[in-house]
């Protein structure tokens, strides 16, 4: 149930309504790829009226909004998180009249829409770099970047030690006007992704202008890509562990990663978003992509100034164990529940390993036992205090796409490394909506025509138009856990007490009397509940919870 309230807004003199309750708290956002989601043009690549064709399906499944990959104009070199122009739409996936009528659609069903912002860096076509490449050194262009002199002899080397986390150094030499070899610039993803230095204010004033550009056209807020990242060490000094970011493929250098001065930017954005909430009382979110050591510094984050909500990615990294679920869970509670925020949950996105293939830990197609775990990991994450995002497919029980040939690949990890182990397109394959063979519906076109990464075969087993039908599908579970969710009004507030369960098995009652286990183990043990469970991811008795089961029950008696 939300709580709202009515007051007169100052400018326009009209009563507007707030929601008290806070939206984001308890939301479930299903995050959308947009490239993979639907086509609607037949040429291979989704877009902007696909989403827009694919609401009403996200309205069944209950979703509360939409979270939006970039489809901004990019050369594409990172599917788009090489931003060339922050405010308007790549004609690849439409244009803002399409974006404007996907928003329209969405506010009619009542479903949020946020967008993907990229402050961190830009692309190597944006005009502020091609103007910093025809600039001379130490002009202002080049000062929104990081452009240095080189080391050692003609400075021939880089001038510090860090590498890229996808691969090879963090540096790139330019040739100057003259034809000379020149100065350096700094990306920590890839040479077409140059990293903006935000200790120039015009970098600061110019994402300013982009927040309010999107604001003013009605999302309702923003998933920020690489939150911990945008300022780096003054000095740029050499790392002790350089090759850290590429070994782990993750923010771990702590001279570009993390540091202080990124708090302003938060607090500044939190003030930008509250001035539209006082506006019409719509609450504006910023939910970061936050990857920093621990839950405490997580918290940092998440102060009652800065972002609303941060990706808290230690269940998604969790091992398929009791003990380690229990502990990242109890770390997140404690740490960044404890800042007034709640914790933002999720189990898979566009840059993993999908969780059927992940607890599989087997070939192509997953596994029984990783589907079963999956399945269980969802109704866990689902009963958690807190907001839950999910991957499109996700809620299909996707696998992961293992077995991509190397001449299809687009994963700029797998060009700057030639190594398939940390490729990302197996999880960014084209969804499968009907029919028995590519491209299963994701595309207007004949069957002939070619998704921009191929679809397996056994994609068919996973068409959404199956799922739909068959009651004991992955989206039927997803369905009814969030049909069940919705009608619970402390799900993003309550406290969470750890049941007394046998080994290998978590379980945990709410605030509101709702009691989760999950069974990580392969062998039945006795149900913390007596009853019938009010839902369960598999078959599941009275009294039992069978192996890599998860099941809700609500009551006020548990076993102790």
């Amino acid at each position: 149930m939300h709580n709202r309230s009515r007051h007169t807004d100052a400018q326009t003199g009209q009563r507007v309504t707030i929601d008290t309750h806070r939206w984001w708290r308890d939301a479930v956002i299903y995050q959308v790829y947009v490239r993979s989601f639907l086509d609607s043009t037949g040429d291979g690549i989704g877009d902007l009226a696909g989403v827009r064709a694919g609401l009403p399906y996200l309205k069944k499944l209950g979703v509360d909004g939409i979270w939006l990959s970039p489809f901004y104009p990019s050369p594409q070199q990172d599917h788009g998180y090489d931003v060339a122009d922050h405010c308007d739409v790549d004609p690849l996936f439409g244009d803002l009249g399409e974006f404007d009528l996907l928003m329209t659609d969405a506010r009619l069903l009542g479903i949020k829409v946020l967008l993907d912002i990229v402050p961190n860096h830009c692309s190597s076509e944006h005009p502020w770099f091609r103007q910093a490449l025809a600039e001379a050194p130490g002009g202002e262009a080049r000062a929104r970047f990081h452009f240095a002199d080189g080391r050692g002899p003609g400075g021939a080397e880089p001038p510090n030690n860090w590498h890229a986390m996808f691969g090879g150094p963090a540096w790139s030499r330019i040739t100057e006007r003259d034809g000379t070899p020149g100065q350096w610039y700094l990306h920590m993803f890839t040479p077409e992704q140059p990293d903006l230095n935000w200790r120039n204010p015009e970098v600061g004033a110019h994402f300013d202008h982009v927040l309010r550009f999107w604001l003013d056209r009605g999302v309702d807020g923003f998933r920020v890509d690489v939150a911990a990242g945008l300022y780096k060490h003054a000095d740029l000094p050499d790392s002790p562990d350089p090759m850290a970011d590429a070994r782990t493929r993750d923010s771990v250098n702590p001279l570009a990663w993390n540091q202080p001065e990124v708090h302003g930017v938060w607090r500044h954005w939190r003030s930008v978003c509250e001035e539209y909430t006082a506006r019409d009382g719509r609450e504006r979110l910023l939910v970061g992509e936050v990857s920093v050591p621990s839950a405490r510094e997580h918290a940092h984050y998440v102060r009652p100034d800065e972002l609303h909500q941060a990706f808290f990615f230690d269940l998604l990294s969790a091992s398929w164990n009791a003990d380690a679920f229990r502990k990242v869970i109890s770390e997140a509670m404690q740490d960044i529940a404890g800042t007034g925020s709640t914790v933002t949950w999720v189990l898979n996105n566009h840059d993993q390993v999908r969780t059927v293939t992940r607890y599989g830990e087997l070939g192509a197609e997953g596994s029984g036992l990783g589907a079963a775990r999956a399945r269980a990991a969802a109704l866990l994450m689902l009963a958690l205090p807190g907001a839950a995002y999910i991957y499109q497919g996700e809620e299909l029980g996707l696998p992961e796409v293992v077995d991509l040939p190397d001449d299809v690949l687009t994963d700029p990890i797998y060009r700057r490394t030639g190594s398939r182990a940390r490729v990302r397109d197996g999880c960014r394959v084209p969804l499968p909506w009907s029919g028995h063979a590519s491209p299963f519906g994701f595309t207007t076109g004949t069957e002939s025509a070619k998704p921009w990464l191929p679809q397996p075969a056994y994609f068919a087993e996973y068409a959404t138009d199956r799922a739909l039908a068959d009651t004991r599908s992955f989206w039927h579970l997803y369905r009814d856990g969030l049909q069940l969710r919705a009608g619970m009004p402390q799900l993003g507030e309550g406290p969470l007490r750890w049941l007394d369960t046998p080994p290998g098995v978590l379980g945990f009652v709410r605030g509101d009397g709702l009691v989760c286990a999950v069974n990580f183990g392969t062998a039945p043990t006795p149900a913390p509940v007596a009853g019938t469970p009010l839902l369960s991811s598999g078959p599941c008795a009275p009294g039992v919870l069978p192996g890599s089961t998860a099941a809700w029950w609500i009551s006020d008696r548990t076993a102790s």
